[in-house]
């Protein structure tokens, strides 16, 4: 009797296993996170925030979540090949950014790299679109998604993992510039 129950329950957990494989064979290879907000102020005023790394307290949702974490910047101050690297903990991990881009006032690129808690390498654009008296931002992050994050992607996906980020971190940009309007 037990050792029919301890069989059907392997064979629940292998079917279980599988299932999980087959639904992670089938994600995408990469991955894209989108968000967008209408500010109140002129891309002149929004677009310092984001190629300044030094500004990015004012707004990142992630300076928020460890205030205390190590954060270093290299290269210019802005434009292409300015550098951020940061150190924090659980919520924050370690990685760095680097201006690839930049398209003053209407486009920011960056190249993001995460260490820890994993290691991911990953595109940022941030587009900034005049429309009358506001303009329109928008944050786009993508970047390839190995087998083992499209496993991890069948239970959490990225949209789901940093999509409020973004969201929040928007918000803080737009309070932040209409401030300085």
């Amino acid at each position: 009797m037990l050792k029919t129950i301890l069989l059907t329950l392997l064979g629940l957990v292998a079917t279980g296993a599988v299932v999980v494989l087959v639904l992670a064979a089938r994600k995408p290879d990469t991955f894209q996170v989108t968000r967008s907000i209408a500010i109140n102020a002129a891309p002149e005023r929004i677009y310092p925030l984001i190629a300044d790394f030094r500004a990015w307290g004012a707004w990142s949702p992630w300076e928020k979540k460890d205030p205390a974490m190590k954060r270093s910047f290299g290269g210019p101050e802005t434009g292409v090949g300015a550098t951020y690297a940061w150190a924090g903990d659980k919520n924050v991990g370690e990685g760095s950014m680097r201006i690839t881009e930049a398209q003053v006032p209407g486009k920011l690129g960056l190249k993001l790299d995460f260490l820890k808690p994993f290691e991911a390498h990953n595109d940022v654009v941030f587009a900034l679109t005049p429309q009358g008296q506001q303009t329109n931002v928008t944050w786009i992050m993508t970047g390839p998604t190995p087998f083992a994050a499209k496993i991890m992607h069948v239970f959490m996906d990225m949209d789901r993992m940093v999509g409020g980020d973004f969201e929040s971190g928007l918000k803080a940009m737009k309070a932040a510039a209409e401030r300085a309007a």
